[in-house]
């Protein structure tokens, strides 16, 4: 049974309470029509993410795992099946319902991280933050926080042209964390690290999973960072071929 978001529920504390799903797909499927070819990008995934789990989603390219990511935090609308997320079905909610959940529920981690030039690491960090409504001193003191947690506030003030490729996916982290979100969405997140920074920043993600119990799920074409999880969905032209616990699970267990 799904429920509607209603303003002031603390919808992480009551889903973990309820023993609920954080994330549910049912026989979600998505097409993308180009005009002169249809691609079936998604057909029928069913799939289940416990509050707290950090999960990787593996498979070639063009398999439709970034597609399943885009589609689970409603950055793509599906066209059957259905997405519920701490109990909504994204499908009830309007596209602004969608914006405001995803601005204060959900962080975004992106290749390429997606930082404005044009701004200092701080000044990055802060913006989702203000734009939803967040005073310019709260903002601030939120985002050195954020910047503190993943060690790289004493380069709050440099912009990003001046920071290393792991200095930028952490003030990426940062962004993605400053506003507490139940679930951090990962789209190959170090796969424009050399080994050394892509081994601390996943030291760094699994360590705030550990600590926090945010729920962690990462797009990647990479073994090493996959078997940092505790579950590995393997996917296939459109579908789950596998999902499998690794061994950090089973130790845990």
């Amino acid at each position: 049974m799904t429920t509607e978001l209603k303003e002031g529920t603390d919808v992480k504390e009551s889903t973990e309470a309820r023993g609920e799903a954080i994330i549910k797909a049912i026989d979600v499927v998505k097409t993308y029509d180009t005009g002169r070819l249809k691609v079936n990008a998604l057909r029928g995934i069913n799939l289940r993410i416990d509050p707290g789990e950090m999960v990787a989603i593996m498979g070639p390219s063009g398999c439709g795992k970034t597609t399943l990511l885009n589609c689970l935090s409603g950055l793509d609308v599906i066209d059957s099946g259905q997405v519920i997320v701490e109990g909504v079905d994204l499908n009830t909610m309007s596209d602004n319902a969608k914006t405001e959940h995803r601005a204060g529920r959900m962080g975004f981690i992106f290749q390429f991280y997606n930082l404005l030039p044009v701004l200092s690491a701080v000044e990055n960090v802060e913006l989702p933050l203000l734009v939803s409504g967040t005073s310019a001193k709260e903002a601030r003191r939120k985002s050195m926080e954020a910047l503190e947690v993943v060690k790289v506030a004493d380069r709050a003030t440099h912009k990003p042209a001046e920071l290393s490729g792991g200095q930028r996916q952490r003030v990426t982290i940062a962004r993605a964390l400053v506003n507490d979100p139940a679930i951090v969405w990962g789209d190959e997140p170090t796969g424009d690290l050399d080994s050394t920074n892509a081994r601390e920043i996943m030291d760094l993600m699994v360590r705030l999973n550990r600590e926090h119990g945010q729920t962690f799920v990462l797009v990647t074409h990479a073994d090493e960072v996959a078997q940092r999880t505790q579950r590995i969905i393997r996917m296939q032209d459109g579908q789950i071929t596998s999902d499998e616990a690794t061994a950090r699970a089973q130790a845990a267990s």
